[in-house]
């Protein structure tokens, strides 16, 4: 009953404007990883775009939630709206970690594997840019961000793919002799693994609000 209620009511539609301008602040920081994990000279370019488009994320949510706190009649269930904003600021918030670990550890050259992980992260990026504006009208996309939601969901599984066998790949080459680079590697391995799973919170969140509203 009040589902019905609540579809009638009107909507603020700002929400979904500030949903747009955090998604494109994680695909500028997914694109800028990427970028940082080619290695060369522009890695501190890089570095830096990753870190400006964290605080671009961190605005857009830090208003959405202020919105959520001011607004009567929400897109849908305030803790949904949350759980998101959270969901998809926690995968650029591990992009910058990933970014400081390369800065601690003077990270200059990076595995194909790695690479591929940074490959991943765009496409989950863009996939979650793809999904927002389609949240304004849950019910006729439905099918299409339940597509979206997988092919993130699948992207994840690839991406632990990649993982273990880097880090096979890694053991093999230094982890009897170089201790410390086995450590380096396995930290960006680590960090990169969990830019993805947090594309996967994103996901499942996405999923939960289709379920509840369609």
């Amino acid at each position: 009953m009040l589902n019905w209620f609540h579809r009638l009511m009107p909507r603020e539609q700002r929400f979904f404007e500030l949903f747009r301008r955090h998604s494109d602040a994680v695909l500028g920081g997914a694109l800028a990883l990427r970028a940082m994990l080619d290695g060369g000279n522009s890695i501190q370019q890089h570095i830096k775009e990753v870190m400006d488009r964290e605080h671009q994320a961190d605005d857009a949510a830090r208003e959405i939630l202020m919105a959520v706190r001011r607004t009567f009649i929400t897109p849908f269930d305030r803790g949904n709206i949350k759980d998101l904003i959270t969901a998809m600021d926690n995968s650029i918030d591990q992009m910058q970690k990933t970014a400081k670990g390369v800065i601690l550890f003077d990270v200059r050259e990076f595995t194909p594997q790695q690479k591929q992980m940074g490959d991943a992260i765009v496409q989950c990026a863009k996939l979650v840019q793809e999904a927002m504006p389609l949240l304004s009208s849950i019910s006729p996309q439905a099918t299409r961000l339940a597509g979206i939601t997988e092919r993130i969901s699948k992207l994840e599984g690839e991406a632990d793919e990649l993982h273990d066998t880097g880090m096979k790949a890694l053991y093999e080459k230094c982890g009897k002799s170089d201790a410390m680079g086995f450590f380096v590697g396995n930290e960006i391995y680590d960090h990169l693994e969990k830019v993805v799973d947090r594309f996967d919170d994103v996901a499942n969140e996405i999923h939960g609000i289709v379920i509840e509203y369609v």
